[in-house]
């Protein structure tokens, strides 16, 4: 039993040829992911715009780009998973068609600091600014940096209209009356009030619709029940 012979294409093989176990192993793998990831791009639910979500502003469009250089997409994630507590805490559970003008999307998995999902409009501008500049000074116990140099680093002059030319090749619907206006709406700007434009935004638009939606079927009849309140 213990000389039997076994073929080539074997688990035995695979165990004594690292080389070979590896490139088997990538194999399964990107199998594996392409069978997961190459569906969500013929899904209307993660290709489709929902109602509130909508292309980024120039001044927000700047913000985010600041977002990412400074690194906040390390501490911070951007997706409330399917969850109870997470729910409670943050808000709705994120839908990946909230992305689709994110290029590259920001979910992020790290979660140093809160995620930010849905923290538009739930602190004023100034507290963001204070947050930005000194953290400790409304959070105590926040080890995330301050970034106090935002405040004084202009927008002008930034290419700000090239970004929005390349989104919209990639399928962000600009206008040409929306890159022309661009350079105005960033005027005498910094990238400290980008930023906090950016974070303000962040899930309110859905949560409007969502909103506006619930109260518009609050307020109408459910069919039939007012056809039948009419022929009484």
């Amino acid at each position: 039993m213990a000389n039997k012979q076994h073929g080539f294409f074997s688990h035995q093989t695979l165990e004594k040829n690292i080389g070979l176990m590896i490139v088997a192993s990538i194999l399964v793998v990107s199998f594996a992911g392409l069978v997961q990831i190459v569906p969500l791009f013929f899904q209307h639910s993660t290709t489709q715009v929902v109602p509130g979500v909508e292309p980024y502003s120039a001044l927000r469009l700047m913000g985010r780009d600041v977002y990412i250089r400074e690194g906040c997409v390390g501490c911070h994630s951007q997706q409330v998973r399917m969850l109870q507590a997470e729910v409670q805490r943050y808000g709705a559970y994120s839908e990946a068609s909230e992305s689709v003008f994110d290029y590259p999307f920001l979910w992020g998995s790290k979660r140093t600091g809160p995620d930010l999902a849905r923290v538009g409009e739930r602190y004023s501008d100034e507290w963001h600014r204070i947050h930005l500049r000194d953290p400790r000074l409304v959070v105590p116990e926040s080890n995330m940096p301050s970034y106090p140099w935002l405040q004084r680093a202009s927008l002008d002059g930034q290419n700000v209209q090239d970004r929005m030319r390349t989104l919209r090749t990639l399928g962000v619907p600009y206008t040409d009356a929306d890159i022309d206006a661009a350079p105005q709406a960033i005027a005498g700007k910094t990238e400290e009030d980008a930023l906090v434009a950016y974070l303000q935004g962040m899930g309110v638009g859905l949560r409007k619709a969502r909103q506006a939606e619930a109260e518009q079927a609050r307020q109408s009849p459910p069919a039939g029940q007012g056809a039948a309140a009419q022929g009484n």
